[in-house]
């Protein structure tokens, strides 16, 4: 009797273990998590960025078409759709844990053949008896079926079905916050492409105004022909760089609109430079608060937690199927009769399946199941990393891009001031055309590369506001993986050893039943 009492215990036991999900596996050690960002930070800037940070651009034209893209891009129309489709499985998996009821109702008429057969009766008449038989049957049976989720199966399913949906929800918002510097950047490349463009064009008006001075002094004997050719192949070169910008622009035009979700045909942005735009600065908070506000590190924290219930949905799998079946109704042979209390009929049931031999399918089902999973361990641990980088890499861009900027600005101003100077030189007499051309070329590659820097300086305050998950933050009840507590760094000293040890990871969040 005992024997059979502990027998009972251990399958109770089985049977909670088995239905029970498992922890989802923690991906980060505490080496992964630096102690602070190493970018260069902005004394009294604000603590990351708004979820409006467009608007710090101080441009209503570019707030404008981040608002159109964002109800209009095609991207975030086919994200949102997924989230449609993700809800829909999510849907599909949690009706398992439902019983299934069907009505069908029935009816029926019937002939059965037969011979007939002659019987004397009672008073010895002939009687003629048998023969086809033709008969009616009416039914209306209601039927139930229901799995028994004692193992835990369907709602593994249902779990890795909801951290899809959560996935597909992440995605979405990534996908947001991607065509939102989509758009901002495209814009600034744009105006960029302008002022080039307006640069160009005042450089082939000064070059043209020498080109007059120089045949004069040609037509006077004062310069040679040399000098008239060398002046008039500057001017040349300088119109031919126009074409291909000009190009560029409208190519840059034509990506803004895709991304505004309309087509190219008659789109158009109004601002012609970059003049009165700017970034107010913004610092990062803590390595491991960035964990909770970049939406891709979300998304790859739901891939795997979808993915770890899928490892527990495949051992669950090995376990018996149990199904009870039940049916009730009603049968007659004619219609009137069909709701009587003597029509009614019902049957129950119950089975169970067990596999016994299926070729390695289950257990393949397993290990591939925990091969996804720890392909996903490293994917989420290479997004964290990756969004560390991020992070550091864009504060270091917008920090000597603006430092560059700064120098860049005292160069064009003296090399405006060297041209002028020669232009008026050579004007007079007192300077060769050669030394005007060094400065008119010096002045122009100031230009074109202080625009570019405005541009990288702008775009990288984009990517940074990007890096920083743009003012999204994740709701703390959906995350499944702890951050750990980075590594104690280990004080310089040659006669003690440190006086506390390094912060040890914290515990998993306990198993779900």
């Amino acid at each position: 009797m005992n024997g059979i009492v502990r027998f009972a215990a251990m399958a109770a036991v089985a049977c909670v273990a088995a239905a029970c999900s498992t922890p989802v596996p923690q991906a980060l050690k505490p080496q992964d998590v630096p102690p602070a960002f190493q970018g260069p930070l902005t004394p009294g800037a604000s603590v990351w960025p708004n979820p409006d940070w467009w608007n710090n651009f101080g441009s209503t034209e570019l707030s404008s078409l981040v608002t159109t893209a964002q109800t209009d891009n095609l991207d975030i129309a086919v994200a949102m759709a997924n989230v449609l489709q993700a809800e829909a499985n999510r849907d599909i998996a949690r009706a398992a844990l439902f019983p299934t009821f069907d009505v069908q109702g029935t009816a029926t008429r019937s002939r059965t053949p037969g011979a007939p057969t002659t019987i004397t009766g009672p008073n010895g008449q002939t009687l003629l008896v048998g023969g086809p038989v033709t008969g009616n049957q009416f039914g209306l049976v209601l039927s139930g079926t229901y799995y028994a989720d004692i193992w835990g199966l369907a709602r593994d399913n249902l779990r890795a079905a909801q951290e899809a949906l959560k996935s597909s929800q992440f995605a979405q918002q990534e996908v947001a916050l991607t065509t939102t510097a989509s758009v901002a950047d495209t814009y600034l490349l744009v105006l960029a492409l302008r002022e080039e463009i307006a640069t160009i064009e005042q450089n082939i008006d000064a070059a043209k105004r020498i080109l007059t001075i120089t045949q004069a002094k040609v037509t006077n004997g004062v310069s040679s022909q040399l000098d008239l050719s060398q002046q008039e192949a500057t001017v040349y070169g300088q119109e031919a760089a126009l074409p291909p910008l000009r190009e560029q622009e409208r190519e840059a035009e034509f990506s803004l609109a895709i991304l505004l979700g309309r087509p190219p045909e008659g789109f158009t942005v109004a601002a012609k430079n970059m003049d009165g735009l700017k970034v107010p600065p913004i610092n990062p908070g803590l390595p491991s608060e960035l964990l909770e506000r970049r939406p891709d590190v979300a998304q790859a924290e739901a891939n795997l937690a979808s993915a770890h219930a899928n490892v527990d949905a495949a051992r669950a799998a090995f376990f018996p199927q149990i199904n009870l079946t039940g049916d009730g109704g009603f049968a007659s042979a004619t219609i009137g009769t069909l709701l009587r209390a003597s029509s009614l009929e019902w049957s129950l049931g119950a089975s169970a399946l067990q596999t016994v031999f299926d070729g390695g399918k289950l257990i393949g089902e397993s290990d591939l199941a925990k091969a996804e999973q720890q392909g996903l361990v490293a994917s989420y641990r290479k997004t964290v990393l990756t969004a560390f980088q991020g992070v550091d890499t864009s504060l270091g861009q917008v920090g000597n891009f603006n430092d560059e900027e700064t120098a860049l600005q005292k160069e064009v101003a003296a090399s405006a001031n060297a041209f002028r100077i020669s232009e008026l030189q050579y004007r007079e007499g007192i300077a060769d055309l050669l030394s005007v051309l060094q400065a008119q070329q010096t002045l122009f590659n100031a230009e074109n590369l202080l625009i570019q820097v405005k541009l990288s300086r702008l775009q990288a305050s984009v990517g940074l506001y990007l890096a920083l998950g743009g003012g999204w933050t994740e709701n703390p009840d959906e995350k499944t993986q702890t951050v750990p507590l980075p590594a104690a760094a280990e004080p310089v000293s040659t006669t003690a050893p440190p006086a506390t040890p390094p912060a040890a990871s914290p515990p998993p969040p306990p198993a779900k039943t």
